[in-house]
């Protein structure tokens, strides 16, 4: 029975990583754990800020007009998404940990927005600009989580590594991680049948990671070289 991949990112992000698996030709079911909403801030002042750190793609429309600023952006997506709204852009590793030498000696006028839940505090001021609300699983997910195949669980954060496995307390079907970070695998507390942790804190790493667990790997955490790719 081929295992299905069930996607727990925001719609989104989702529908753009479950395209990348188009080739896998695995069954997916997208149920969000999270919805992002914006909350009121300080427009103000984020748009006269004279950096910007983007730690996530969502925080982005709120940061007014790019004007060419500078923007240090946590890895390849949000890199990409920054430079189309205009910022002058340096990209990061694609975790909040590797980025931390682009932070330092950065001087005043520099503002990090970001979500209500963060799962690092980074050495520049910050200001919460969307929440991300906790979902329930979809009834399709409800089905595939008490099935007797294999699910195959991208985990892309720690926060959502965490709402998931109160998901799935009563699973009947063999669990399978694919997690973007060692944080994001500490914040799993449910079992697993097989789980792999990828090399790289991007989207490639974990198709890799998930390329690695269809091949039938040792169900132990392990990680996985992969090419560069969006975060």
């Amino acid at each position: 029975m081929l295992p299905t991949v069930l996607l727990t990112r925001p719609e989104a992000a989702a529908r753009r990583f479950a395209a990348a698996l188009v080739h896998l030709g695995l069954p997916v079911v997208i149920s969000p754990a999270l919805r992002i909403l914006p909350v009121a801030h300080d427009g103000r002042a984020l748009a006269r800020a004279g950096g910007l750190v983007f730690t996530s793609v969502h925080a982005i429309p709120a940061a007014g007009a790019a004007r060419g600023r500078p923007a240090i952006c946590v890895g390849p997506a949000t890199a990409e998404a920054a430079r189309k709204a205009g910022f002058e852009v340096t990209e990061g590793p694609g975790d909040a940990e590797g980025m931390l030498p682009l932070l330092q000696d950065l001087g005043p006028g520099w503002l990090h927005p970001h979500g209500a839940h963060i799962a690092r505090e980074l050495p520049v001021q910050g200001m919460i600009v969307y929440d991300q609300v906790a979902l329930s699983p979809s009834t399709r997910a409800r089905d595939v989580l008490s099935g007797s195949g294999p699910v195959i669980l991208p985990l892309f954060s720690p926060r959502s590594a965490k709402l998931v496995s109160d998901w799935v307390g009563r699973a009947v079907a063999p669990l399978w991680l694919a997690s973007i970070s060692a944080a994001a695998r500490a914040a799993w507390h449910a079992d697993a049948a097989r789980s792999v942790t990828a090399m790289t804190p991007d989207a490639a790493g974990m198709r890799a990671a998930i390329e690695t667990l269809l091949a039938g790997e040792p169900p132990i955490a392990r990680r996985v070289e992969a090419p560069r790719g969006g975060d």
